[in-house]
């Protein structure tokens, strides 16, 4: 019996409202201390399309889109022959009973006909809003048919409509018109259902775009410029709200950070970059396409060595692609945007601690470094919400670097060269603009420059530059969040992943052990430039499964570059999803089972078939 242990399906058609709806589903879910792992699947337009929000019910504590569907909530006539045919055997599907003749049938699957024309009729009077309180009856029904608490439920729908009084009356007589005619009219299931568990205390819900704006306010961001573009554009609408309750002057009430929404991308990088220059701890957030035309500035900002972070929430391309799709495709292009030889630093969160705690350290880490700092989302992990434990309150002070002072000027007797490296470290000394000091003053270059800051054409001067930029690079290795490594015993698989795709990794390996015999260690990345503790585990290890949300294989591609020295690179094979929709642990548990081509997990097998195979969507 799948108590507290199945996958719900809400097909719906995009701009109907059933977001709220869902999340009423969810919410009360996850307060009956149940693990939840939610994923909206929408369309780029406005309204008409086909939209999909699956609830991952898991006692188990697994988040990732399940590959089966227990439950359907089948409420678009457009997709309705293919959301049933997805339903696992042995499931149940709610649908519209005037359209019984159009359902197709499985002997297999448990149908209940609900009139949810009639029921919305006789508790919305007002036709134009019936479209959208529908919503609230399933969430009754289905509350019902799987034992949710009727008061947790009410709860959730005060809760969501907290700031529309007029509307929660009506969306509380929706949920109860249904939950009513469920009780009267359907069984309660006796495998689906929810039962009280504790393994959400002092947990939250909260998305990976709510997540990172509030770190960037506890890292001292205090300049934010953007410009809308999905799936990013909430994190800016996340900063904004945040400040206006964290970021006010107790004595004018005003806020005290810059929120600027600018013209285009060019503007918004350029003004971004410019408060970095300026000192301030500045940042932008947009997707591929806004990263594309920001390429130049970037250059610049890395040439000129200026703080300044910017977070890429990333989404399926080339050009527009599909806007509302989640991928890892921007990998390449970020560490190396721009022309002529760049190296960017990236951080590469999971969670939503990570977003919270990393955007903090992408502050740091500009302001240490001098350099344009890059936070990697995807859309799956900024726009969804996730389960997470509470975020900490960071116990480090900022760290805002080598940043000469008056004082310090004095001292050198104003003998310092910009561009210089007197630590050996590659990071050179900067002063802020305004800096009360005669020797303060630079000129900021992004063309050919030497140690001093001057013009120049010299190759040898040129070259002394890069070469000390490449010195930073390495630095950074040890100043970023390390890879996080869990050795299996025995184990002669290792499997790579990173940002979003660790949920599904964690539970195919779970399945891989127990449904395959197949230990696999597991290594998931968490920055860039690559730790220096890769190539021994990869030679530790016969067959390197390198998971990408990417038709190339980014990241194989560019561990393949890292372990080619040491000669492990041959033994990486890639498994590549890129259909744009969250990644499940059967895929990544069905690739690499059968690319080992057996049970047993010996080795001299696995190595056999797999100098051969490379697994893809």
């Amino acid at each position: 019996m799948p108590v507290n242990d199945f996958s719900i399906l809400v097909a719906t058609v995009n701009g109907t409202g059933s977001q709220t709806a869902n999340l009423v589903l969810l919410r009360s879910i996850f307060r009956m201390g149940v693990p939840v792992g939610p994923k909206n699947v929408f369309p780029s337009n406005i309204s008409g399309l086909p939209t999909w929000f699956f609830i991952r019910v898991s006692k188990d504590g697994y988040v990732a889109r399940s590959g089966q569907v227990d439950l359907l909530v089948c409420l678009n006539p457009q997709t309705t022959a293919r959301d049933i045919a997805a339903l696992r055997a042995g499931a149940a599907c709610f649908f519209e009973e005037r359209l019984r003749d159009e359902i197709p049938v499985r002997d297999d699957v448990t149908f209940y006909p609900v009139p949810f024309t009639d029921l919305v009729a006789a508790c919305c009077p007002v036709s134009r809003l019936r479209k959208l309180v529908v919503n609230m009856v399933y969430v009754g029904v289905v509350g019902w048919h799987i034992g949710l608490d009727r008061d947790l439920v009410r709860a959730e729908v005060k809760k969501a409509f907290a700031a529309k009084p007029q509307a929660l009356d009506l969306n509380l007589a929706a949920v109860e018109t249904g939950w009513a005619y469920a009780a009267s009219n359907l069984p309660q299931s006796p495998e689906l259902r929810i039962e009280r568990l504790d393994a959400t205390r002092d947990m939250i819900i909260i998305d990976g775009n709510s997540a990172t704006a509030l770190g960037c306010l506890f890292g001292g961001c205090s300049v934010l410029t953007w410009y809308p573009i999905t799936p990013s554009t909430s994190l800016g609408d996340a900063f904004e709200s945040y400040a206006e309750r964290l970021r006010v002057d107790p004595e004018s009430g005003e806020r005290t950070v810059a929120i600027v929404q600018s013209e285009d991308e060019l503007a918004e990088a350029g003004m971004a970059i410019a408060a970095g220059w300026a000192g301030a701890r500045a940042m932008t957030a947009t997707s591929g396409p806004g990263l594309s035309l920001m390429s130049e500035l970037v250059g610049f900002a890395y040439y000129a060595e200026i703080p300044c972070v910017f977070v890429d929430v990333q989404r399926l391309g080339p050009s527009t692609g599909l806007p509302t799709r989640t991928a890892q495709g921007d990998l390449l292009q970020v560490v190396t945007l721009s022309h002529g030889d760049t190296q960017h630093v990236v951080l590469l969160p999971a969670t939503m601690e990570e977003c919270f705690a990393f955007a903090i350290r992408a502050f740091d880490l500009a302001d240490r470094l001098q350099t344009p700092i890059f936070l990697l989302l995807d859309l799956d992990l900024g726009m969804n919400p996730w389960m997470s434990a509470q975020l900490e309150y960071p116990a480090d002070p900022i760290d805002r670097g080598k940043v000469l002072t008056a004082g310090d000027l004095e001292r050198l007797g104003g003998d310092w060269y910009r561009y210089a490296d007197p630590d050996r470290d590659g990071i050179p000394y900067r002063t802020i603009p305004g800096t009360p000091h005669r020797a303060a003053a630079y000129f900021t270059r992004g063309s050919g420059h030497s140690e001093a800051a001057l013009y120049t054409e010299d190759p040898r001067a040129y070259q002394k530059v890069v070469d000390r930029l490449t010195r930073k690079y390495e630095t950074a290795r040890a100043l970023l969040p390390p890879p996080e490594i869990d050795r299996a015993p025995a184990a002669r698989i290792l499997i790579v992943a990173y940002g979003s795709s660790h949920p599904a990794v964690v539970e195919a390996r779970d399945r891989l052990r127990s449904r395959n015999h197949l230990e696999c260690s597991y290594c998931r990345i968490r920055a860039l430039p690559l730790s220096d503790r890769l190539a021994d585990l990869c030679a530790a290890h016969d067959v390197v499964f390198v998971v990408d949300q990417n038709r190339d294989g980014q990241m194989a591609q560019l561990l393949a570059i890292a372990l080619a020295p040491s000669g492990c690179a041959a033994r990486l094979r890639s498994i590549r999803q890129y259909d744009g929709w969250p990644l499940t642990a059967d895929f990544v548990a069905e690739a690499i089972a059968g690319a080992a081509g057996s049970t047993t997990g010996r080795s001299d097998h696995l190595v056999a078939r797999n100098r051969e195979v490379e697994v893809q969507a």
